[in-house]
Formats: structure tokens, C-alpha cells, sequence
């Protein structure tokens, strides 16, 4: 490909890759001078009625001068866009402004690529941009008959306007983001990314890349396990050397395979792949599965390969699984589709799995087999170059054969993504994830990751925002799977415990308590020499009592009774029960067959978890209990606080980067007025060089004050030593400033304000960080110990709910002085909750906040006064979920 100059002030920011409405990629950028040839080959290409439509005259060629108006653009006041798959451009947008706040929208979308949903994209994009420009409205015109284009506008989920005058439709909306217009958003990149995985997970045609004989290749391999697990669709052998494999024709190219492929197998040397991909781009392949190694993992030459790779794969339209990677599978019976490497299959079942590495693919598979705990569905990402974890969730949303889904991560590159999706997920089914950590340390070879300056428990409090179950390894993942995939989930803490050993029985017993699970039934011992009939009628009585929410039957086998139809009581006794029950029947550990019965009892449907010993068993229960309260409860609402002009946070920000660009910390001038834009009032500080401008401050806001150092070096330090409080008049602050400046004065820190003194109440922080990786983090904590030497502070990610605010607040430690702790009065805790929110919409708003910290913050019975106020902005980082659909 040819390096093409940018023009001067071309933004890059906004160009991306996106997915359309049929799972197909396709590129977002801003338009270019050179794009003058693409220009006229695109409007030649449009029929009559789309050009009539378009520019509302029967304009059949473009003039030398429209070409150059339409390409050379400012990119301020004059904005365009164009989409392109394979370098043709398919799709253009575009908008001139009318004035400071308006401007003028149009769009012209490919004859050939018509419902693909390329006007939708066009309109989220512009949108995002124009709101980013200062621009708060759209208006188009469009002839009544243009129903697609007034359609795109109709259904964004904006308040649109319509006025017909003089034959056109005149359309108006206001293009700041409204509740129906995000989850019209949400919806359609959900839609288009789960049917993109689609093609690779429900393939008909399969076309192997490098097939062989040799069962020991990478290719005679994959095309083994294809063939050997029953594919229901085509299976075609790609190999310029041999005719034919396994009885199957092979083709010298993809280009020769007849018909459509859906699903092209790579296995072929690193440096013959990209080669093969612009092969599969000529024939349409719609998606690639490459388990060739040589990529970033190997290197500065291999991450250049991968990125082309990248770039091809998506510029031709196709998504990408690998490269690296160890495979996919899909174990529905219509399909049976195992593109895989794995040696072994767990057996058909409930369970979505995925992971990332191929080494990790081998365990997890292996150990699903070996607990015969059945899978839907299994991707290996590889080193995650283009199809993720987050796409494999969108396609799990709405798969009917998967109930819960398990996730190995290594690394992850888009967290905000993750998050919304996991908990849109976690809400009707649970997510189980394995990850160490989020650190660079832990991020394997290949993986393209942003560094984080988060501690962990930011991750922490991502996945327990999104109702996700965190566990350590995979025992652990596929022990908690074990349940929520065959059992009801649990609607309370209360656990019934049966055993045949008094010490099973106290070890489950002990282990519910450290688990907070509460045993309200038993533990029932039955004699060693108990029946399975014995369990039966033991099982019977647990289950009936409405004092208990989950069973735990516990077994040490006699010689008398084996363990399968032990296992049968337990499954039995469970059939019809809307409780679940996990079994420890010791050195076992799965899933039973579900195929043996107690005579008599009529046999049971429902698979039973099995555990090798009862801890294992209750901590996995405790975790599906967790998820089930999370499930259960109210999630709130999105915080929408009243009151915020962005226009004058936006105007704060512009200002003070033009004037530095690297940026720096506010004044306290410019931090009142930024947090005033969002109905934050900070409490004015007088900033005083002599005692008797302290003297002059203080009667200025009215005794009693406080004398406090603005030293870096003691600003936000506890107890006494840079602050005074209580001053009631003129002596008590000669007197303090007296004191303060013989202590600070020999560290350099003897500079201060005078502000008014506060109501009783309890100190609290209220921060915001802006992360390369996670984007805006909010915290909150008790200020002084409880921060400073504790670290007692919670954290969690916009955007919030009311809940999600509520239950920040309530998450530290320190939570009880909020409410009233050895007889104080609570503290007003909506007001409180109302400033977390807007800190957490500003935050959300304003990227160029990169460090905001509202120390102290007093909370008290009548409300909250925000004493301190420390801002710190810097040029605004490209965010990694930027609020417009975009392929990361």
C-alpha cells in the first residue's frame, strides 16, 4: 500500500474500523484530498435515483470544483468522513457548520452496500465529533421519498424535529447522547458484532489453509479434527501441491474453491499469510482463523506483520481470530464444527469458553473433558489482534445453547468495552472470569495492551461493577461452572448440609460460615452404612425446608454403597427443586452422567456438580450465591444530575490548553468555575501572603476560619500539623500563623489560605483519575488514616448508576462513621451520593481531567461542603471506548 501524505491538521483520532449490520468490517476516516479519484468512481457508480436523492438534481457528473470542495475540508468547520472496504470508499458523511452551536448534515451511501447500516455509523461518528467541536445540533435536508435517509435519523434514538416546506423534509435534533439514543447504539454494535462472530462459530463452507497430510502439521491436524468430529457444513483442503486430502479435493487457492467460504483456516508459514489473506479478500472469505505463530509474540519484525495483517484482514471486510491462535469450536449438533488443535473434546453442553493462549486452550479443554462438564462453544484468541473476549460475549448474549460462559484472560485491551458488555451479559447469564492481574508484567508476548497506572483493586471493582464472578484458576472457574451451568441459581445465603461422616458434615458446616453462607438445616450426619435410599429420604427433608436456600451433600463411600447411586439419590432427590445442591463425594471431581437412578423414584434429568472435597465445594457455591444476589437486586439508574452546563467546563478546558498545551494544575479561580459547570460548589480559598491579609480574608468570609498551609508537602496530610481550625477571631489567627510559619517555615511549606470553617461532620476524598487503560476511575474514601495509612478506598468506573454510587459509598471500611457511628448524627448521605455523581459525569465528560481531588469533602447531617478542590488537566487521551462504535 502506497503511504499517502496527510493533510494539515488531519485526525487522526477519528479513523476506525467498525462493524456493519451483516457482520462485515469496514473502515471510518476522515476524508482526504487524494480522495478525488475514489470521489468520482463512487458517484459514477450510484444509479440516477441515488444521485437525484443526494443532491436533489439529476447531477450525473461532479465538476472538478465540487470534487475539490468535497475533499479538502477544515475538519472544524467543515467535517467529512468517508467509509471504505478494500480502499473503495462506500459511504460518505459529512457536516458544514451554520453557526457556533448548528451545522448542517448529508449523506451519500453506496447503491451496492445499501443496508448495512453504513448511515447509522456515518451519523454516530459525526455526531461524536460535532459534540467534541462545540456543536450541540443537527439539521438535513432530505425529499420526502428518501425514507432510508430519514429513517437513519428517525431511528438513532434522537428527539427529531420534521418540517416539510417547499417539497423538503427539513429534519432537526439535538446531538447530545439521550438514554434511547445510547441504547440504540449499544444495541446495533451488539447485533453487528455478534453476527460477525457468526460466520467463524457457525460456519457452512470451511476452507483449510495449508492442509496436509502429515498428520504431524498444523494443517493435516486441523483438517483431521474437522473431519473426525462430523462438520455438518463443506470442508475444502487448500494445498498448491497435492490434489487431493482425506477424500476430499484440494484446491491450489482459496480463489479456486467453489462457492462462498465463510471460514478460512490459516496454517501456513508466518511470512507466506499475508499473502494468503489477500487471497481469501478476492474470494470473499467473510472470516479468518489463523494459527500461525510469528507475529508480535516474535518480536518488532513480527508486531509489523501483525499490524498489516490487521489491516488487511479488516480492510478486505473479514474479522480476524488469532494470530497464534489455538482454534474454535462449536459443539451444537448442527454444526460440530472443532477448528481446533485440541487433542481431546469435552462433550457437547451448556458451558461458552474462551481463552487466550493456546497452551491455556489445551488445560481448559482438557479439564472440561476430565470433569465431563459439557461446552457449547470454545474460542482461543491467540494474541488477540483483532476478535477478543469481548466480541465472543456479544455472540454469547443471544446463543441459545449457552447458559454460562467462562473467561481466561491474560490481558485486556479494552476494559470500559468489557465492562459494559459483561454486565449486559452477567445479567441473564453468569460470567465467570480467570485473571491474575493487569499489569504489564503479566502480559503475554503479542498482546497489545496500554499501559495502567490503576492499582488492582480498580480491576477488581470493574468486574464486581459488572456482576462478573472472579475467581483464581481454572479449578476454580470450572468448579463455580459446575453449578450455574446445571444448577438453579441460589436466592439466598441459607445452605442445608447432609453427610455420612460427622467430620464431611463440620468441614461443609465450618466452610459456609468462612464462605458467609449461613447453615440453617443440619448438618445432618447419617450412619456410615446408609443406604442411598437413606440419602434419599434425607435430601427429601433439606429440600422442603423453606429455611434453606442450597443443599450440600457430603459422602465417604462404605463398602456397602457406591458412589453412582449415591450420586443418583442426590440427583433425584433434586429433580423438580428450585434449589440448587453440590456434592462432595471424595477424589471425585465433575459432573455425573446423569444416567444412573435409585430404583423406584422415577430417575433424574439434572446434573449434579461433584467436588473432590467439601471446601471446594461451598466457595464455589458462595460464589454462584454472590451472583445471584447481584442478579436479583435493583441495578438503578444511570446518574443524570441537573444543573450542567458543559459549556462552560468545555470553555475552562480550551482555555487553559491553549494557553498550555502540556497542560498543568488549575487555579483555584478555574477549578470553582470547572466544578461549578457541573452544580459543585467549592468553597472559595483566599490565598494570603501576611498575617493581615489573613485578618482582612477572615473578616471578608466571616469568623470562625481555618489557616491552613497549600504546600504540596502537607496539603492533604492528617492531623494538625499544616492546618488550624476553629479561629473565632483576630488573636486566635495571629496567633496560628504564628505557630504554622515557625513549624513550616524550614520546610518551604509556609504559604496559606484562609477559608471559612466548615460544619461538624465526617472528612471524606472524592478523586477521579484519568487511565490510559481503564479511562475516568472515581474514588472514594474516610479522609485521614483510613486513606493515608489503610488504603481503605473504593473505586469504580462510569458511567454509575444511583445504586453503583450507593454501594461505593457503603464499600469502605470506614463506612460506619458515615452513618452515625457511637451515637454521632449520619451524615446526609443523597448529598453526598449527588456529588460522587457529578464528579462521575464530569469525569466521564472532560477527558482532558486527568487528575481531579476534592480533599476534604465534609460530610455532615445537613449536607456536604467541599473545602479542597485539586485539578490537574492534560491534552485528552484517545480513549479506548470512545463513545462511537469502533473495533479497538
Amino acid at each position: 500500500m502506497t503511504e499517502v501524505a496527510l493533510p494539515p491538521g488531519y485526525p487522526v483520532e477519528w479513523e476506525a474500523d467498525v462493524v456493519l449490520r451483516d457482520g462485515t468490517v469496514a473502515s471510518v476516516r476522515p476524508i482526504r484530498p487524494d480522495d478525488a479519484d475514489g470521489i468520482r468512481r463512487f458517484h459514477a457508480a450510484q444509479s440516477d435515483e441515488s444521485i437525484y436523492l443526494r443532491f436533489f438534481a439529476p447531477l450525473r457528473r461532479l465538476s472538478d470544483a465540487d470534487v475539490h470542495r468535497f475533499t479538502h475540508v477544515d475538519y472544524a468547520d467543515r467535517v467529512a468522513l468517508v467509509v471504505t472496504m478494500r480502499e473503495e470508499i462506500i459511504g460518505i458523511g459529512r457536516f458544514d457548520r451554520l453557526d457556533t452551536r448548528s451545522a448542517e448534515v448529508a449523506f451519500n451511501i453506496s447503491d451496492h452496500y445499501q443496508g448495512k447500516g453504513i448511515g447509522s455509523v456515518l451519523l454516530e461518528h459525526l455526531a461524536a465529533i460535532g459534540r467534541d467541536l462545540g456543536i450541540v445540533r443537527f439539521t438535513a435536508e432530505v425529499l420526502p421519498q428518501n425514507r432510508r435517509m430519514l429513517a437513519v435519523f428517525s431511528d438513532a434514538g434522537y428527539e427529531v424535529s420534521r418540517r416539510l416546506e417547499d417539497g423538503v423534509v427539513e429534519v432537526g435534533f439535538d446531538i447530545e447522547p439521550t438514554d434511547r439514543s445510547r441504547a440504540v447504539e449499544m444495541s446495533r454494535e451488539h447485533r453487528a458484532e455478534a453476527q460477525s462472530l457468526r460466520a467463524l462459530l457457525r460456519p457452512t463452507v470451511v476452507a483449510v489453509i495449508g492442509a496436509s497430510r502429515d498428520a504431524d502439521t498444523f494443517g493435516g491436524r486441523l483438517l483431521d479434527r474437522l473431519l473426525d468430529a462430523g462438520f455438518t457444513g463443506e470442508v475444502h483442503p487448500v494445498n498448491p501441491n497435492v490434489s487431493g486430502l482425506r477424500r476430499l479435493r484440494s484446491y491450489p487457492s482459496v480463489r479456486d474453491v467453489p462457492g462462498p467460504v465463510d471460514l478460512a483456516v490459516v496454517a501456513v508459514p508466518a511470512d507466506h499469510v499475508l499473502d494468503v489473506v489477500d487471497e481469501c479478500a478476492e474470494a470473499g472469505v467473510k472470516g479468518l482463523l489463523v494459527v500461525s505463530s510469528g507475529f508480535a509474540e516474535d518480536g518488532e519484525a513480527g508486531a509489523a506483520r501483525q499490524n498489516e495483517l490487521v489491516r488487511r484482514a479488516r480492510g478486505s471486510g473479514m474479522r480476524l481470530v488469532g494470530p497464534n491462535s489455538f482454534g474454535v469450536i462449536n459443539n451444537d449438533p448442527e454444526v460440530r464444527l472443532n477448528a481446533s488443535l485440541a487433542p481431546t473434546l469435552p462433550p457437547p453442553g451448556r458451558l461458552g469458553l474462551f481463552a487466550q493462549s493456546g497452551a491455556l486452550g489445551i488445560a481448559v479443554l482438557a479439564s472440561a473433558a476430565r470433569r465431563n462438564l459439557g461446552i457449547s462453544t470454545f474460542g482461543s484468541a491467540g494474541n488477540r489482534a483483532d476478535v477478543s473476549g469481548n466480541d465472543f460475549m456479544q455472540y454469547w448474549i443471544d446463543d441459545d445453547s449457552t447458559d454460562a460462559v467462562g473467561l481466561y484472560l491474560e490481558s485486556m485491551g479494552n476494559p470500559r468495552k468489557f465492562s459494559r458488555i459483561a454486565r449486559k451479559l452477567a445479567l441473564i447469564k453468569p460470567v465467570i472470569v480467570v485473571k491474575s492481574g493487569v499489569s504489564r508484567f503479566g502480559v503475554p508476548p503479542g498482546h497489545r495492551v496500554r499501559a495502567t497506572k490503576a492499582r488492582p483493586e480498580v480491576f477488581s471493582a470493574m468486574l464486581r461493577q459488572a456482576g462478573v464472578i472472579r475467581v483464581e484458576n481454572v479449578h476454580q472457574l470450572f468448579d463455580v461452572a459446575q453449578i450455574v451451568a446445571h444448577q438453579p441459581l441460589p436466592r439466598g445465603v441459607r445452605v442445608g448440609v447432609v453427610a455420612n461422616s460427622a467430620a464431611l458434615g463440620a468441614l461443609a458446616a465450618d466452610a459456609c460460615t468462612s464462605w458467609d453462607l449461613e447453615v440453617t438445616h443440619g448438618p445432618v450426619t447419617l450412619a456410615g452404612e446408609a443406604t442411598a435410599e437413606d440419602f434419599r429420604a434425607a435430601l427429601d427433608e433439606v429440600f422442603a425446608d423453606p429455611a434453606v436456600d442450597s443443599v450440600v451433600a457430603g459422602f465417604i463411600p462404605p463398602l456397602a454403597t457406591d458412589d453412582a447411586t449415591v450420586a443418583a439419590a442426590v440427583r433425584d432427590a433434586a429433580v423438580g427443586r428450585d434449589k440448587p445442591v453440590v456434592a462432595t463425594f471424595l477424589g471425585m471431581r465433575g459432573v455425573d452422567d446423569g444416567q444412573a437412578t435409585v430404583p423406584g423414584t422415577g430417575g433424574g434429568t439434572r446434573a449434579v456438580p461433584v467436588y473432590a472435597m467439601p471446601e471446594d465445594a461451598v466457595r464455589a457455591l458462595a460464589a454462584a450465591t454472590r451472583y445471584g444476589q447481584w442478579r436479583a437486586r435493583d441495578h438503578g439508574t444511570p446518574v443524570a444530575p441537573v444543573g450542567i452546563n458543559r459549556r462552560v467546563a468545555e470553555d475552562v478546558v480550551g482555555t487553559v490548553l491553549a494557553e498550555t498545551p502540556a497542560g498543568r494544575r488549575l487555579t483555584h479561580d478555574e477549578a470553582a468555575t470547572l466544578l461549578s459547570a457541573y452544580g459543585i460548589h467549592a468553597w472559595r480559598q483566599y490565598r494570603v501572603g501576611s498575617v493581615e491579609e489573613a485578618v482582612a480574608a477572615a473578616d471578608e468570609v466571616g469568623w470562625p476560619v481555618v489557616l491552613k498551609s497549600d504546600a504540596p508537602l502537607v496539603r492533604h496530610g492528617s492531623g494538625p500539623g499544616g492546618v488550624r481550625l476553629y479561629l473565632g477571631d483576630e488573636y486566635a489567627l495571629r496567633d496560628a500563623w504564628a505557630s504554622l510559619t515557625r513549624n513550616l517555615a524550614p520546610l518551604q511549606a509556609d504559604t496559606f489560605v484562609v477559608q471559612k470553617m466548615g460544619s461538624d461532620g465526617v472528612p471524606v476524598v472524592v478523586t477521579s483519575d484519568e487511565d490510559p487503560l481503564f479511562g475516568p476511575v472515581i474514588g472514594f474514601s474516610v479522609a485521614g488514616l483510613p486513606t493515608e495509612l489503610l488504603g481503605d478506598v473504593a473505586h469504580r468506573i462510569p458511567p454509575l448508576t444511583d445504586v453503583t454510587v450507593s454501594e461505593l459509598i457503603s464499600s469502605v471500611k470506614a463506612a460506619p462513621v458515615l452513618h452515625g457511628y457511637r451515637g454521632q448524627a449520619p451524615v446526609h448521605r443523597a448529598a453526598l451520593a449527588d456529588l460522587i455523581a457529578r464528579v462521575s459525569v464530569l469525569a466521564d465528560d472532560m477527558p482532558e481531567v486527568f487528575s481531579l481531588v476534592l480533599n476534604p469533602v465534609n460530610a455532615h447531617p445537613g449536607g456536604v461542603e467541599v473545602l479542597g478542590a485539586d485539578i490537574t488537566l492534560a491534552p485528552a487521551p484517545r480513549r479506548i471506548d470512545p463513545g462511537r462504535r469502533s473495533l479497538t
